[in-house]
């Protein structure tokens, strides 16, 4: 097998520090294996002496298998694993712990689900995405081992995650259980406090392989550099521009200490993408290159010039959803296999327009990860609720749903009994009062007025004449959140509704999009065929034939909400590695009306055209 000048000197790396800048499709764990058989049959390095260290268990594995495979189907004593089961195995060998000292993910989320239902504070959309944004901060907080007093939550209230945060430590404490962080920071008090139990791990593990390093936190960082000590045989390999788990505590920052901490440091760039054409490769370093806080590196790409980078501008979602699957389809048809075909976006609602789309085409579609429904938000209900009304239908349900969105003052025993409402009937119940005579009569006739309209036109006059906008406004007071976080929520929903001459029309659509998503949550792991639909951060790590990065407009890439978390920079080397899935083809959308506003490419587009 041939390597180039870069990975020949890494894998022969003997002794000491080295950092390996591992740009995207550059070989890397080709090179970390071939290093492993190096110094095993080169350097006379016993493999019980090695230790290679991945963020995931299928890296763990597919770097087993290649080693494996390497060594002529040999199974040598190198130990390899995440970070969290390495430190694990450590814990059980000091504390003596068993699989029923660990909190399984399940019932952690069990029990933060149990502490957050308890509290009347807390107005949710998306418990699941609540709920992910929560553990994230969880973890920042003991994997940077911040002060709980101190630190400041981005996912709600400052005293209401500190109060979450205590309640979560003090029933897992109660349980005697320990989660995937404590790991971590116990493994750490370990080796401070017990300098004899440090010596016996240093003894063992004479030299370190990490793997994705750009993605490691302060405390795994501090565990590792005192286990590397005193012979500080460290191989970190990483890409500081790929660095895009910020929100979960990672800190790309750490490369550079790396330096600073070993100034004896040698350092590689493999800098040849064996995966892109030149085109993506171009495109790709023209954008990150605007980093200021990066290793300067020139990625050259092995493969032909390809195909051109294609940007194409549509009118809204639904145009460039109709656009999206007509290309997946012409590629389909060109035999592309469905599963090469890869749909990238950076947050779930950016995508909903496709599904639908895909949906109606028959095209096959895999989801990655969990995707909440639009319709389940009660924003959805509110607007489903008034549309069905104005068929003439007017259930008890439907009635209770919105009879005050916004404020009619009618009470709950005006909808007394189990059938359908009748205005007639809530007249009687009001008689004695004139002023509640106007309203009910404006009640029937705002319904006599929707059932007219077409979804889009209603969904405009249940928000202006009826006065659901204000509504809006008045509950986000009351609850302590953002307006334009629900206006964003309705707009999507009006957006949704634009292309249906009729409510039966759209309430069909909906009914077909969310069985489709609930079949798909149910078989995730079963039916792995189809076009991919991922977020941008699910994406790392994989490539595709046909890549599509879609709503790539200012407020969606970067991310709005992301910018004052996480800055800029995390979100261009997001688009970065948006860009660099691609083997062949990539294709970049954005809309020119976004929610019926007028929307701007993203400034990373822009920086593409420079």
């Amino acid at each position: 097998m041939s390597f180039n000048q870069a990975q020949k000197q890494a894998i022969s790396h003997n002794r000491g520090p080295c950092l390996v800048l591992a740009g995207p499709g550059s070989g890397k764990t080709l090179t970390i294996v071939n290093r492993i058989k190096y110094l095993i049959e080169v350097c006379k390095v016993r493999p019980e002496e090695i230790l290679v260290i991945t963020f995931t268990k299928y890296a763990a594995a597919e770097m087993k298998l290649r080693l494996q495979s390497l060594m002529d189907g040999k199974r040598l004593p190198v130990t390899m694993g995440t970070f969290h089961g390495i430190y694990y195995g450590i814990l059980k060998w000091a504390y003596k712990l068993g699989p029923e000292n660990i909190f399984a993910e399940e019932n952690r989320y069990r029990l933060l689900r149990q502490i957050i239902d308890q509290r009347e504070d807390l107005e949710i959309f998306d418990e699941e995405d609540f709920l992910q944004e929560v553990v994230n901060e969880i973890s920042i907080v003991k994997n940077h081992r911040a002060s709980i007093e101190e630190y400041k939550s981005k996912c709600c209230a400052p005293d209401v995650f500190r109060s979450i945060y205590l309640e979560y430590e003090k029933m897992r404490k109660q349980l005697r259980k320990i989660d995937f962080d404590d790991m971590l920071v116990l493994c750490y008090d370990l080796f401070v406090k017990r300098p004899d139990a440090l010596k016996l791990w240093q003894d063992k593990f004479r030299y370190i392989l990490i793997d994705e390093f750009q993605d490691i936190n302060q405390v795994q960082y501090d565990v590792i550099r005192m286990l590397a000590e005193p012979e500080r045989n460290l191989f970190a390999v990483g890409d500081d521009d790929q660095a895009i788990y910020g929100f979960r505590g990672a800190d790309a920052k750490l490369m550079f200490q790396f330096q600073k901490d070993y100034p004896e440091t040698k350092q590689i760039v493999l800098d040849v993408n064996y995966r892109s054409t030149v085109n993506i490769v171009r495109n790709a370093q023209k954008v990150i290159g605007h980093n200021q806080v990066r290793f300067k590196k020139v990625i050259q790409a092995e493969k032909p010039a390809g195909h051109s980078l294609h940007v194409q501008e549509v009118k809204d979602s639904a145009e460039e959803a109709e656009y999206v699957v007509s290309e997946v389809e012409k590629y389909l048809n060109t035999g592309v296999e469905a599963e090469q075909i890869a749909i990238l976006y950076r947050i779930h609602t950016d995508v909903r327009a496709v599904v639908a789309r895909l949906v109606e085409q028959k095209i096959p579609f895999q989801m990655r990860e969990h995707m909440p429904n639009l319709y389940d938000h009660f924003i959805a209900k509110d607007i489903c609720a008034y549309l069905r009304m104005a068929s003439g239908h007017i259930t008890r349900a439907d009635f209770l749903q919105v009879m005050n969105r916004p404020l009619r003052y009618l009470g709950r025993d005006a909808a007394a009994g189990g059938g359908d409402i009748s205005f007639e009937e809530l007249r009687k119940v009001y008689e004695e009062k004139e002023w509640m005579q106007d309203r009910i009569d404006q009640f029937e006739w705002d319904l006599k007025m929707l059932k007219k309209m077409a979804p889009y036109a209603a969904i405009q006059y249940i928000r202006k004449r009826i006065g659901y906008d204000d509504f809006l406004r008045e509950y986000a007071q009351s609850k302590g959140i953002q307006k334009s976080s629900l206006s964003e929520v309705l707009s999507e929903i009006e957006e949704a509704a634009k292309p249906y001459e009729t409510a039966e029309e759209w309430f069909t659509q909906i009914e077909a999009y969310t069985s489709e998503l609930r079949a798909r949550t149910q078989k995730q792991d079963q039916n792995r065929s189809g076009v991919r639909l991922m977020t941008m951060h699910a994406a790392k790590g994989l490539e595709f034939h046909a890549v599509f990065v879609i709503q790539t407009n200012e407020g969606q890439i970067p991310y709005k909400k992301a910018l004052k978390e996480t800055g800029e920079e995390e979100e261009r080397r997001l688009f970065y590695v948006a860009m660099t899935r691609a083997k062949e083809i990539l294709q970049i959308t954005y809309v020119k009306i976004k929610n019926g506003k007028d929307a701007a490419p993203s400034r990373f587009v822009d920086e593409l055209f420079e």
